[in-house]
């Protein structure tokens, strides 16, 4: 199983939390200590937390099912798109468009307006559009791209959210909630971890951490679609295994039947016996005698 270990953590800078005056008290289990005016994060607890985390989201994974990841913050975009694209989840790395889980068939209609302008442009008919109208377009496409061009094939709502700081997000926690989708997070402690099903309290600022916590549930979820595809494999050799068995069963059974007996003909089926004509037919079932 995928782990970060407790050094991995130091090394990143994920116990450094906010100014103490900025804390949240719901944040009060997860913090060590105060040094010089900033709290420090309990890092063993981060640990236990991503453990959790990992086992619930690799879980979510090996069903089939989606995790759609959020960061739009600057130094976070490039860091989670690079490791998301890996195991194949969305993301939205840039302005969360509102209304994006809870009215998710109107952001389906702006996905599906990109295809349509795809086909457009390969047609004939794109030559005969003026060139002005053909700019228009482009910059259109471009747009929708920059902002839904990573959730393309998302063809239904997400089973799960993760997001790297809940507060610059809030409006996506809030959706996820709303529509009661469970949600992973990055929190630090100016957030508050009620807000969110699994809270993993850590530096949401520095890259450095973003990139050790992103990489782990990633890790997390590439085992979950391994151990699926590992169960596919093995469910379509027991099928196969069973049609087999019950293929060389029907073998016997038409083989035990076209077999002659003693008397040289066809071995008799129970109830069965010779009418006048020294046909086999079917003992019709014994009378009660009265």
């Amino acid at each position: 199983m995928s782990s970060v270990n407790f050094n991995e953590l130091l090394d990143a800078g994920a116990h450094f939390g906010h100014l103490k005056r900025k804390w949240n008290p719901n944040m009060a289990p997860y913090i060590f200590m105060e040094k010089n005016g900033i709290h420090i994060i309990d890092l063993h607890k981060t640990v236990a937390k991503i453990e959790e985390a990992g086992s619930a989201i690799k879980h979510i994974a090996r069903s089939g099912n989606r995790i759609l990841f959020v960061a739009t913050k600057k130094q976070a975009k490039e860091i989670l798109a690079e490791y998301v694209k890996s195991v194949g989840m969305p993301y939205v790395t840039e302005r969360w468009p509102g209304g994006m889980l809870t009215n998710f068939s109107t952001i389906r209609k702006a996905v599906k307006k990109m295809s349509t302008i795809d086909s457009l442009m390969a047609s004939q008919q794109w030559k005969n559009i003026a060139k002005r109208e053909r700019l228009q377009v482009q910059r259109e496409r471009v747009k929708l791209e920059k902002n839904l061009g990573s959730i393309a094939d998302m063809n239904r709502l997400p089973s799960a959210l993760f997001v790297v700081d809940i507060l610059k997000e809030h409006i996506a926690v809030a959706e996820a909630r709303k529509l009661n989708i469970p949600v992973f997070a990055i929190v630090d402690t100016n957030s508050d971890p009620t807000a969110v099903d699994f809270a993993i309290p850590a530096n949401d600022d520095a890259s450095k951490t973003i990139a050790v916590i992103v990489k782990s549930m990633c890790d997390f979820i590439q085992e979950g679609l391994n151990e699926k595809m590992l169960n596919k494999d093995k469910k379509e050799e027991k099928e196969e295994d069973s049609f087999e068995e019950d293929r060389d069963r029907k073998r016997r059974l038409e083989m035990d039947d076209d077999r002659p007996s003693r008397a040289g003909g066809r071995r008799r089926r129970i109830g069965e016996e010779n009418n006048e004509k020294g046909e086999l037919r079917r003992r019709p079932p014994m009378q009660r005698r009265k």
